[in-house]
């Protein structure tokens, strides 16, 4: 099976949501989709324009101050179509996760070794943050009921996240205890 740029179809929704500034969708991804997705800046802007040239996005510039201007990117009707597309494909595979922490784990021979204790407890700390992260983020958007109902997808995805998260520290800790 060929490889989709999901990064592409993660900047058009992005994009259908509102006009955005090649700053502002990388910032969503520290903010928002970084809870299920990681992109880079360097990732992020080659690919707008290589979206533009397929006519997928469209920008105008926006002067801010005396003379800074920038690109405010919208979607375009084609990219719409495009996204629509995507969002009614099946995704009938699951993708693996990167996670280092895990691929350490693999290569640790002894149940007895030194390192476990602190690679344990780094990832404890780094999950418990993560998590209370993830709570705040739910509390802050949807606290409300129709918060909820007018970006549901979000809403399911936060929980996701939220549940993953506190499944992944009780195996922590479980792990941890049985060192």
């Amino acid at each position: 099976m060929a490889q989709k740029n999901t990064l592409q179809f993660i900047i058009l929704g992005l994009l259908s949501q509102e006009s955005m500034t090649g700053y502002e969708l990388t910032q969503s991804f520290a903010h928002e989709i970084g809870e299920f997705w990681q992109a880079k800046h360097s990732q992020i802007y080659p690919l707008l324009n290589k979206m533009e040239d397929q006519q997928l996005i469209s920008h105008v510039d926006e002067v801010t101050g005396t003379k800074l201007a920038k690109k405010r990117y919208s979607i375009t009707q084609q990219g719409d179509d495009v996204l629509q597309e995507w969002i009614a494909e099946p995704t009938d595979f699951i993708s693996s996760s990167k996670d280092e922490f895990i691929l350490k784990l693999y290569f640790i021979k002894d149940k007895n070794d030194k390192r476990l204790t602190s690679m344990f407890n780094e990832q404890i700390r780094l999950h418990k943050e993560w998590l209370q992260h993830l709570k705040s983020r739910n509390e802050d958007l949807f606290n409300k009921r129709s918060q909820q109902n007018a970006q549901f997808g979000h809403y399911l995805i936060l929980n996701h996240a939220i549940d993953r998260e506190q499944n992944y520290v009780q195996w922590l800790e479980t792990q941890f205890n049985n060192l």
